[in-house]
C-alpha cells in the first residue's frame, strides 16, 4: 500500500533533530521526497542520511530561517530539486534559554532577548510561508503545518518572549488558512506540550516531577507522537482541516 504522502514533496526546517528530524523520517516513510533544513547542511545531513539508508529519498539544506535570503534559498533548492512543494512543516524554532536567562519576568527581560526569539520563532515562519506559497499557488495546492506550542494558547510565567512568538505563529496560520482556502493551500499548526526533545532535556532535567503534576497523562510526549500527526495533517486525509490549532499534550490544555 502506497504511503499517504506518496509522490509529494516536502520540506522540513528544523530536521536536524527532535521533532523535526522525526516528522521527516516519517514523511519519507509515507513515501515523501523531502527537502531537510538546518542552521548547517551537515547538522542536516544526519537526517537525511538515515532517510536515504532506509531507501527513501532526501537532500540536506543548510539555512538561517531569520534571514529571508536563506529562506528563499532553502525552497529554491528543494524545487529545484524535486520539481515542486507540495507540503512544508515550518518547524525551527528556539526556546528561551537559547537567547538570554531563563527565569525572567516581563520587566527583566531585554528587548534583545524578545526580538531573538522572535526573529526565528515567528519570523523565521512568516518568511517560510512568505516563499512557499508562490509555489504552491502556481502548481495548485499544497499544505503547510506550522510548529506552534501550548503557549500558543495559553499563557506561561517566565516566558513572555516564547509566548508571544507562539501566539503570533498560531495567529498567522489561521490568516494564512482564511486567505488561501480558495486556493486549495491549506494552512494548520499543531500545539505540542512537553515532548522529550534536546530543546527539552535541560529544563525536564531541572524541573520534571513539577511539570509533570500539569499533566494528567503524567509523561512526556515524544517526537514520534507529534510526527505522526504532522504527517497525517499534510496529507490529503486531512482535505477539511485548514486553519485549526491541533493541541497534542497529553490533557494539559484540558485540564
Amino acid at each position: 500500500m502506497a504511503g499517504i504522502l506518496a509522490g509529494k514533496t516536502a520540506l522540513v526546517t528544523g530536521g536536524a533533530s527532535g521533532i523535526g528530524r522525526a516528522t521527516a523520517l516519517a514523511m519519507a516513510r509515507e513515501g515523501a521526497r523531502v527537502a531537510v533544513s538546518d542552521l548547517s547542511e551537515e547538522s542536516a545531513a544526519a537526517t537525511v542520511a538515515l532517510i536515504n539508508q532506509a531507501g527513501g529519498q532526501a537532500i540536506a539544506i543548510g539555512g538561517d530561517v531569520a534571514k529571508e535570503a536563506d529562506v528563499q534559498a532553502m525552497v529554491a533548492r528543494t524545487v529545484a530539486a524535486f520539481g515542486r512543494l507540495d507540503c512544508a512543516f515550518n518547524n525551527a524554532g528556539i526556546s528561551p534559554r537559547n537567547v538570554g536567562p531563563t527565569g525572567q519576568r516581563t520587566h527583566e527581560m531585554s528587548q534583545v532577548s524578545f526580538d531573538a526569539m522572535l526573529a526565528v520563532n515567528l519570523t523565521g515562519v512568516f518568511l517560510c510561508m512568505k516563499h512557499e506559497i508562490p509555489h504552491m499557488l502556481a502548481q495548485g495546492g499544497g499544505s503547510i503545518v506550522n510548529t506552534a506550542s501550548i503557549a500558543g494558547l495559553i499563557g506561561l510565567p517566565a516566558a513572555t518572549n516564547y509566548v508571544a512568538s507562539k501566539h503570533g505563529v498560531v495567529g498567522i496560520t489561521k490568516t494564512a488558512a482564511m486567505e488561501y482556502a480558495k486556493d486549495n493551500i491549506r494552512v494548520n499548526c499543531v500545539n505540542p506540550g512537553y515532548i522529550k526533545t534536546p530543546m527539552t532535556d535541560p529544563t525536564m532535567a531541572e524541573r520534571y516531577d513539577t511539570l509533570m503534576t500539569k499533566v494528567p497523562m503524567n509523561r512526556l510526549g515524544t517526537a514520534d507522537e507529534i510526527a505522526e500527526a504532522v504527517v497525517w495533517m499534510l496529507s490529503d486525509r486531512a482535505s477539511f482541516m485548514t486553519g485549526a490549532s491541533h493541541i497534542i499534550d497529553g490533557g494539559y490544555y484540558a485540564a
